[in-house]
């Protein structure tokens, strides 16, 4: 009696199982049939992913996106157009596929090297090297001059550099590696100040 009633639990368990199994799998192929076609441009966060990591998007001579231009107000805050992949099951209208372009911030670049101008103002900076390399020549004169203002006006500058404070005088971004130490200045405007609205008064 004892072996009849665990061979029919083992059989009700192994059912169970199996249904449930069954369902699962139904359940995996019904949603892997339902695709959505959708504008790509208005999906959001954790609808896509960008840009592409099975793509190597990064140029390694600016290490930044490649085709990043430069920008219209500030030079360094530039913009470049880069390949981003939607979540499983959204087709993009545009590609007939997962993928689409985006435009995503970047540092523009023109060459000039973070490495090159902190060694310069390190062991060459009282002869005003850095500043004839970054584009400042009437200070880099200056400080040849008076071998870097008594040493005082080279150890500002390196300080300056380090900190990414005094950049390229076309405007750019230092040449750092894409996920080394950079320094993104944040500015306030429109979308990051509250300012002040002649209605206020109104709102209950």
């Amino acid at each position: 009696m004892l072996v009849l009633t665990t061979m029919m639990l083992i059989l009700f368990v192994v059912s169970l199982l199996s249904l449930f199994c069954c369902e699962t799998y139904a359940s995996d192929e019904v949603k892997g049939d339902k695709n959505v076609i959708v504008d790509c441009s208005t999906l959001r966060l954790g609808q896509y992913i960008c840009p592409d990591p099975s793509l190597n998007q990064i140029d390694p001579d600016t290490q930044q996106y490649r085709g990043c231009t430069k920008g219209k107000d500030i030079a360094s805050e530039g913009e470049a157009e880069v390949q981003c992949i939607a979540a499983d099951g959204i087709i993009c209208n545009e590609t007939n596929n997962s993928t689409f372009r985006r435009k995503l911030p970047c540092k523009w670049t023109n060459g000039y090297s973070l490495e090159i101008a902190l060694l310069l103002s390190v062991f060459l900076g009282m002869f005003g090297l850095d500043r004839f390399y970054l584009g400042y020549p009437g200070i880099g004169l200056a400080k040849l001059c008076t071998l870097g203002f008594m040493f005082l006006g080279q150890l500002l500058d390196i300080i300056l550099i380090a900190a990414q404070v005094v950049g390229p005088s076309d405007g750019s971004a230092y040449v750092i590696p894409y996920y080394g130490a950079g320094v993104t200045v944040v500015r306030s405007d429109n979308e990051t100040y509250l300012l002040p609205q002649a209605d206020w008064h109104n709102i209950t």
